[in-house]
């Protein structure tokens, strides 16, 4: 059975979230970062960088929520949320990920590292202003590339959706202004699927025991 590291409204979500999806069973454990877990020896054995999600599965330990993501795609989906290695549907499943990775999610995480995650002596706070920028602009070629298709792909949904989905949520609990239409409804049509709101209730169970 593969075992989720996470936390409440992280990363996380988007592993939960697709097992949801796939209807596979997992066991969860919360990392409480509020009690340090996160820099627990035993945890740090699994991801040395004290970041989640991290996964077991088997003899596996992977780490970085993109790669688990299609990983357990590729392994329990069945081929039905994730396109076939080689195809071209598959290059465009792997350019979306790894847009939401490095264009969409990076801006927002430079925000929530000079707030918050950062001690206090690292925090720039004029960084702030260019990040929002960056987040615009990615948010206007993420609008592009969804056009007046319901998910990344065309009309089928897929994994990549739920990284891009998760991280515009992350947009909206930072209150970041996401104006396009299209965007807006897809957040909508994504936070709706009841397989999110199982992965999100289940993080939150577990951290409250």
């Amino acid at each position: 059975m593969v075992k989720v590291y996470g936390y409440p409204k992280s990363r996380s979500l988007r592993i939960t979230w697709l097992l949801e999806e796939m209807a596979q069973e997992y066991d969860y454990q919360a990392v409480d970062f509020a009690k340090g877990d996160h820099r627990a020896a035993a945890f740090l054995a699994i991801n040395p960088a004290g970041k989640v999600p991290a996964i077991e599965d088997g003899e596996l330990v992977i780490s970085e929520s993109a790669a688990i993501v299609a990983y357990l795609a590729d392994r329990y989906s069945a081929g039905s949320l994730i396109p076939a290695a080689g195809s071209a549907q598959r290059a465009r499943f792997d350019q979306w990920s790894y847009f939401v990775a490095s264009e969409l999610e990076q801006p927002l995480w430079t925000i929530g590292k000079h707030k918050f995650a950062l001690p206090a002596e690292h925090r720039l706070p004029t960084i702030m202003a260019t990040a929002q920028w960056e987040f615009q602009q990615a948010l206007s070629i993420l609008s592009q590339g969804l056009g007046d298709n319901d998910y990344l792909l065309g009309e089928r949904f897929s994994a990549v959706d739920i990284l891009a989905a998760q991280t515009l949520l992350w947009g909206v609990l930072f209150k970041q202004p996401i104006e396009q239409a299209n965007l807006q409804a897809y957040i909508q049509r994504l936070k709706s699927r009841p397989a999110m709101a199982a992965a999100a209730l289940r993080e939150q169970q577990a951290l409250e025991g």
